[in-house]
C-alpha cells in the first residue's frame, strides 16, 4: 500500500476510533445527510485532495520525495430534541474532537513526518436542520520512489 493510502487509511481509522463524540458513521464515500438516521450523527466524509511533491534526493537506490498532501473531512451533525447542543456547540465540538484524535500520533502510524489541522470552515447554518464542517487535514511524508 503506498504511503498516500497508508495516511488516509489511517486518519480514517483514527476518527472511527474517537470516544468523545463517538462518531455514528466515518466514511472515504460521499454522505447523503438525508439518508442517515438519528443514530448516525455526527458523521464524517474523508477524502483525498490535492498534492504537492518534490524530488529531494536521486541516487542508485531511487528517488526520495517528499510530499505534502491534503485531506478533506466533511463532518455532518443533526439538531434533534434529544441533544442538549446548539447546532454551532455540536460542531465546534466535532471540530475540536477531531483535531485532538488526529493530534495523537502526527506520523500516522510512521507514515508521515507531521500532520496538522490547516483550515476549518463550517455551513454558517444553511444546512439547518443539520450543521456541516469542512476540515482541511495537512500531511508531511517523504517517500522513495523507483526502487529496484
Amino acid at each position: 500500500m503506498s504511503e498516500r493510502e497508508s495516511i488516509a487509511s489511517h486518519i480514517v481509522t483514527t476518527l472511527g476510533n474517537m470516544s468523545s463524540p463517538t462518531l455514528g458513521k466515518v466514511s472515504r464515500e460521499p454522505i447523503d445527510v438525508d439518508q442517515l438516521s438519528i443514530q448516525q450523527f455526527p458523521a464524517l466524509f474523508v477524502q483525498t485532495a490535492s498534492e504537492n511533491r518534490s524530488d529531494e534526493t536521486i541516487g542508485n537506490g531511487g528517488i526520495t520525495r517528499s510530499g505534502t498532501i491534503d485531506y478533506v473531512c466533511v463532518g455532518y451533525v443533526k439538531n434533534n430534541s434529544a441533544s442538549a447542543e446548539n447546532i454551532d456547540t455540536q460542531r465546534n465540538i466535532l471540530i475540536t474532537a477531531v483535531e485532538t484524535a488526529l493530534d495523537a500520533d502526527r506520523t500516522r502510524g510512521g507514515n508521515a513526518l507531521d500532520t496538522q489541522v490547516v483550515s476549518v470552515e463550517t455551513d454558517e447554518g444553511t444546512m439547518f436542520p443539520f450543521g456541516g464542517v469542512t476540515i482541511t487535514i495537512r500531511c508531511y511524508y517523504q517517500f522513495t520512489s523507483g526502487t529496484p
